[in-house]
């Protein structure tokens, strides 16, 4: 069975894995048909993801099939198309009887810690599984980058009428972007590079954004968009430790700051920072269950439109050659799409 393998940072393979077994109790044997590359997928490729381990078969934004079922399995059945919650959590550590999965101490992640979708067929838990009736394999691969941003915007807990600063217009920052406008809050969103202002500005209308320059000028474009109050919620998305060590100086007094994009590197500042304003800091790690259903019907009803994200799909056979490049901002590159089968 095909498969492509991340052997170490930046070396691809094509392999040939054995086909998975008939499903056991509570497994679903499923086809890849569409993988999202993710941000972690490209942190991966370029060694810069703490949390990923090699040799490994990467895919955790799946749009998938059910070809068969094992016993006891009730919510999926063959034929059905499905999302793919890719925490495989253990159940009973702390986190998970505390009901967050999402932060298992014993936590694997498919395409991450152990093997994922990008193979024609795998098995997998059947309560990771979130059907849709109406949904394309396409749609269902995004599914799972919106639950990172559902997710990230409930840690933040913005109000209406607050001003939220979002920090990276990538996949991650964009999907929180989706979430946070549902709030009714005000957003401004800051990035290196201006084409992902642009877009947020033409597809999202959003009013307020600001191109990092690093010159100081950003704090003056702030504090004028808020009225001198800076940033109730600011929700750093990039994974640099530099931008993570900055975001402090743009969160309001009593204000909270999330983070979601993952460095190995150092974030470091100093504690009046912190301790003046009473301010809050928040990790935010996955998504909850819930959060995949609630995506699901939110495309279904048309309240969040897929059809901006995706800017640029691939074969499986080209993948290798073409990987590199949606690493490169410069590529225009929101949401890469592998075309795994028909």
């Amino acid at each position: 069975m095909r498969a492509i393998r991340l052997e170490e940072p930046k070396q691809f393979q094509h392999v040939e894995i054995d086909e998975p077994s008939s499903p056991g109790p509570g497994q679903a044997l499923v086809r890849t048909h569409r993988m999202g590359i993710c941000g972690t997928d490209y942190s991966g490729y370029l060694g810069k993801m703490p949390f990923f381990r090699y040799p490994r078969i990467p895919g955790h934004e799946l749009g998938i099939e059910v070809l068969e079922i094992g016993a006891g399995v009730t919510n999926v059945k063959p034929g059905d198309r499905c999302s793919v919650e890719p925490y495989m959590n253990c159940g009973e550590c702390y986190a998970c009887r505390k009901g967050r999965g999402n932060c298992c101490e014993k936590l694997n992640v498919i395409g991450v810690m152990i093997d994922g979708g990008l193979c024609e067929r795998f098995l997998i838990r059947a309560d990771k599984l979130h059907r849709s009736e109406k949904l394309s394999f396409e749609q269902l691969a995004l599914v799972e980058t919106l639950a990172i941003g559902c997710h990230t915007t409930d840690r933040g807990a913005p109000q209406q009428g607050d001003h939220v600063l979002i920090i990276g217009a990538g996949p991650i920052g964009l999907a929180t972007l989706e979430f946070t406008r549902l709030t009714g809050a005000t957003i401004t969103v800051m990035d290196m590079v201006q084409s992902r202002l642009d877009f947020c500005r033409e597809t999202y209308g959003v009013d307020h954004t600001v191109e990092f320059t690093g010159d100081g000028s950003e704090l003056d474009k702030m504090k004028e968009f808020t009225g001198g109050d800076m940033y109730a919620v600011v929700t750093d998305a990039t994974g640099n430790n530099r931008s993570m060590s900055n975001a402090l100086n743009y969160v309001a007094h009593t204000g909270a700051l999330v983070y979601v994009g993952i460095t190995t590197e150092e974030v470091s500042f100093p504690h009046p920072k912190l301790h003046r304003p009473e301010m809050t800091i928040k990790g935010s790690r996955n998504a909850m269950p819930a959060d995949f259903s609630r995506i699901i019907r939110l495309i279904e009803d048309g309240a969040i439109n897929t059809h901006p994200w995706i800017t640029h799909r691939v074969g499986f056979d080209s993948v290798i050659a073409n990987f590199e490049t949606y690493t490169r901002p410069e590529t225009g590159v929101i949401k890469a799409i592998i075309e795994v089968a028909d």
